[in-house]
């Protein structure tokens, strides 16, 4: 059987009707993404075909460019797609001589490593912040000696995720901060960045990036006899040491391990290395396997922060076995005589370090790809218990790719199967029950995963097959178990917090989240929200407004809140915009910023004070402010005219329409409440005030019908009304009828202007929704039907999607 691009089940061609029992899927495909068929330039497969995917939600994988007419070498690509719009690549020619190797994102998801088969390493950045904009900005190279591992070094900074505490209160509770030395500290404590890297002549190399933006390298060898690396990984541990795992290839070969410190001195950078315990895969020394599985062809330490757990995967042509080893301390035994003679020994047994195998898969087909989970879930008894109780298994899987085309997810610790995935017909099913859908026939070509790994989440896998098609898969946070609403809700509201927290994407969370479950979701979310403190409130602020506006998207009934929270987005960072040009006259004051001493007098602004502001407007408001702090030159004052105009469009638009916003699905009625808002909009209205006294030009232009009136009086006016009713969020009160009026008779002394604040959604997120999975293409935007893709052509400037957040910025197109 096989799903068809006019989405029907066909066996040979021929359509065929199937009854479906309803289960909760424990993987299933998103979309598949593909490249355009061309005659004479292709992009096709790496080998190796290297993939890697940041906090961020930003992929990146390899292909090959073929261009027949120029007849030239394979270009090496580098393609970079936001898991959103993943038509929207950005193709890098990486300029690499030979074979990209390998691929790694940094910690915050914004800049990328890439390894050859040469020897250069790249750094690849952010041109002027923008997502579709990269440029190269550091590199290095060990000339010949190709790169089998790179990593970057490591922060410091290292967190716990508690499954037995996902019901607490507080955030510092449920994600635990781990005290983790980083890799390399500048004065005062400072990590300092950097990467390394291994080749496979057995050097190990370092590149530092100094404060002033040079690079300084050095390189080492891993032991005194330089033998060959095929296979190797790099790890990290809490001291700040770093350990590498290396083999040559070969199972009957020991697998070593290294510690490598990194140090400078005198401006010089000093790698230092030493030996560790090795280990012997246990398939070498069982009989029935020791021939069997002769290349060792994956090497990975289960976690990043975690040096002591490795998984291993040895292969043949046949299949592969995989196995999981562990780094204890054991006694040494020591002779009785010893014993007798030494009463220190006999107290205290010597310990020494030792690898111990976990666990064991059976015989499995040929392993293709290996994916770890990223999540820092805690695997303590107490945590592993209660995961398995709920069923929270985030974090607690690894993925093995077949040359079957098929997808296996196994316990971390355990190797025992969770749940297998068939890519070939879409289909998943739990361990125990009959496949539904028979497997690919083995006569046909069999379309396998080359590369494969985790979101940061573990809710989503992507995969590269062998044709170069991108295969988005979701991943249940059940693996496939039948879950309640609220406990599911729970799992997805803990992993949102969890994002919160550490500023990552919660693109891949989205997932899971149906339009039913939209209104409970930022329900319990505001509630543990404000269950916080006020430091921690203050700092996660935008994040969550922005993670409501991303939830809210993902139903129709919660769409004008969505535009609700997207326009707080901009007002907070216009407030923060205009506020940060606000100087102290005396640098060394000790009073509060001006920013702060202008909140604090527009919040003090009571009843009774209400009256004489109104007759005096914001004169008398400004003689307790020290105008020199607002003083700022002709030019940057004209440059903010446009975000000038739009707050106070904003306001009108606001004011005019509050009358019929009665109902919660129109938008703005989330401001009608939001007491904070409000009184950002009056703090900018003062601002803007003063500003238009030392430069008019920069005032917001109002249509009047009256040639006297003063706009911007009756908008403060109108403005301070509405905030009196919203100051108290615990106790609001409904706008009073004279409000209302005056709020009436807005269109008939200004003009209104027609704000469309609704953000573009254009994302894949709201459109896989159902179960049917969407075939997309690299380049070519994808739309519902009805839809005109050339609707905004006309316009003479660009519309460009800020990333994640879902908000438009204007940009000058240089092509036209």
């Amino acid at each position: 059987l096989e799903y068809s691009s006019e989405g029907r089940w066909e066996e040979s061609g021929v359509p065929v009707l199937i009854a479906f029992r309803l289960i909760d899927c424990m993987m299933e495909i998103a979309y598949v993404c593909e490249w355009e068929k061309r005659p004479k330039s292709n992009h096709c497969p790496s080998i190796p075909l290297v993939c890697a995917w940041s906090c961020r939600n930003l992929i990146a994988f390899t292909t090959d460019l073929k261009n027949e007419e120029e007849d030239k070498d394979l270009s090496h690509m580098i393609h970079i797609i936001d898991t959103d719009h993943p038509w929207d690549v950005n193709s890098i020619n990486s300029g690499h001589t030979e074979v990209i190797s390998c691929l790694e994102w940094d910690q915050s998801g914004s800049r990328l490593l890439s390894a050859d088969g040469d020897g250069q390493i790249k750094c690849w950045g952010m041109s002027e912040h923008l997502v579709n904009s990269w440029e190269c900005t550091q590199s290095s190279s060990v000339d010949g000696d190709p790169i089998v591992a790179l990593s970057w070094l490591h922060n410091g900074v290292k967190l716990a995720l508690h499954v037995e505490k996902s019901g607490s209160t507080n955030f510092g509770e449920k994600f635990s901060r781990v005290k983790f030395s980083p890799s390399l500290t500048l004065f005062g404590g400072k990590p300092m960045e950097g990467w390394l890297a291994v080749t496979v002549s057995g050097l190990v190399t370092v590149s530092l990036l100094k404060p002033n933006g040079t690079l300084l390298t050095a390189s080492e060898s891993l032991c005194r006899l330089r033998g060959r690396v095929a296979v190797a990984d790099i790890a990290f541990t809490g001291g700040g040491n770093i350990v590498v795992a290396a083999t040559d290839g070969s199972s009957s070969s020991p697998v070593q391990f290294y510690k490598v410190c990194v140090s400078v001195v005198n401006e010089k950078c000093r790698i230092d290395t030493e030996l560790l315990p090795s280990l012997f895969m246990r398939c070498t020394t069982d009989p029935v396997r020791r021939d069997k599985y002769p290349a060792v062809t994956h090497l990975k330490f289960l976690t990043r922060e975690n040096s002591e757990q490795v998984l291993l995967c040895a292969s043949s042509q046949m299949g592969s076995i995989v196995e999981c080893w562990s780094l204890r301390k054991e006694g040494l035994p020591v002779n009785n005589i010893f014993q007798h003679r030494s009463p220190v020994v006999g107290e205290k047994q010597p310990m020494i370090l030792k690898w111990r195998i976990l666990s064991a898969t059976n015989d499995l087909d040929r392993v293709s790809a290996v994916a770890l989970p990223k999540l820092p879930i805690s695997i303590s008894n107490t945590d592993l218990k209660v995961a398995s109780d709920t069923k929270f298994f985030p974090g607690l899987g690894l993925a093995l790719a077949f040359h079957d085309g098929s997808i296996q997810i196994l316990h971390r610790l355990s190797l025992h199967t969770m749940g297998v995935f068939y890519g070939s017909s879409g289909s998943s099913q739990r361990v125990g029950e009959e496949p539904a859908i028979k497997r690919q026939r083995a006569g046909g070509p069999t379309l396998h995963f080359k590369a494969l790994q985790f979101s940061w989440t573990s809710l989503a896998l992507v995969g590269v097959d062998n044709h170069g098609k991108l295969h988005m898969i979701r991943v249940s946070p059940s693996m496939g178990q039948m879950l309640d609403m609220n406990t599911l809700l729970r799992h997805l509201l803990f992993l949102l917090e969890y994002c919160m927290v550490t500023g990552y994407d919660w693109w891949d969370v989205l997932l899971h989240a149906q339009p039913s479950m939209v209104h409970n979701l930022l329900e319990k979310l505001h509630e543990e929200y404000m269950r916080q403190n006020q430091a921690l409130q203050q700092v996660l602020s935008t994040r969550i407004v922005a993670v409501k506006a991303s939830l809210c998207k993902l139903s129709s009934a919660t769409a004008a809140r969505a535009c609700d929270f997207h326009a707080k987005l901009l007002l907070i960072a216009i407030s923060s915009t205009l506020k940060s040009l606000l100087r102290p006259h005396v640098l060394n004051t000790p009073d509060k910023s001006p920013g702060d001493r202008l909140s604090e007098i527009c919040t003090k602004n009571t009843d009774t004070d209400l009256l004489r502001l109104l007759i005096n407007y914001i004169d008398k408001v400004m003689i307790n402010l020290k105008t020199e702090e607002f003083v700022l030159d002709g030019p940057p004052l004209q440059s903010l005219q446009q975000l000038i105009q739009w707050v106070g469009d904003f306001v009108l638009y606001l004011l005019a329409n509050l009358p019929n916003q009665g109902s919660i699905v129109r938008p703005g009625f989330g401001f009608l409440r939001d007491g904070a808002s409000l009184g950002m909009l009056r703090e900018m209205l003062v601002m803007i005030r003063i500003w238009g006294l030392l430069k008019p030009g920069c005032l917001p232009i109002y249509t009047a019908t009256s040639d006297n009136q003063d706009s911007m009086f009756l908008l403060f006016r109108l403005l301070t009304k509405l905030w009196l009713c919203s100051r108290d969020e615990s106790h609001p009160q409904d706008p009073d009828e004279t409000l209302i009026d005056e709020c009436c008779l807005l269109p008939s002394q200004l003009l209104v202007p027609s704000m469309d604040w609704l953000p573009i959604n254009d994302g894949v997120i709201t459109k896989i929704q159902s179960k049917h999975p969407l075939r997309l293409q690299f380049g070519r935007p994808y739309t519902l039907p009805g839809v005109n893709p050339n609707q905004h052509s006309s316009m003479s400037s660009c519309l460009c999607g800020l990333f994640r957040c879902g908000c438009v910025t204007m940009y000058y197109n240089r092509k036209q």
